[in-house]
């Protein structure tokens, strides 16, 4: 019950992690067929099946590796390496707020 309820409450923000899945997947798509592939020769680049290939763009649904193996199948893992990259700041503030958080101590450490 609770799953449904924070499935109904991800619905209504505008950007939620379905909305974030198939837009990845769209992406990918459109990427596919800029190159001229088809579902078939992505699926045989990437060493994955082709249903799951196919469920992929419908679905958004791929384990990460599946994902990695999409993306050098079309040339595009430096995507990759800004995903979590570190951030920039916009003022010291920021920066000032960060430093301050990481010297926190967790209770019970010393």
């Amino acid at each position: 019950m609770k799953n449904k309820a924070n499935n109904n409450i991800l619905s209504l923000i505008d950007n939620n992690p379905d909305k974030v899945i198939l837009s990845l997947a769209s992406r990918v798509k459109e990427r596919r067929l800029e190159k001229n592939f088809t579902q078939n020769d992505i699926a045989l680049r990437s060493g994955i099946p082709l249903s799951t290939y196919r469920r992929f763009e419908l679905t958004g649904e791929v384990s990460l590796r599946g994902l990695v193996m999409i993306a050098f199948a079309l040339n595009a893992t430096d995507d990759f390496s800004t995903l979590f990259d570190k951030k920039s700041y916009n003022s010291i503030n920021e920066i000032i707020n960060i430093e301050s958080i990481k010297k926190r101590r967790r209770g019970g450490t010393k």
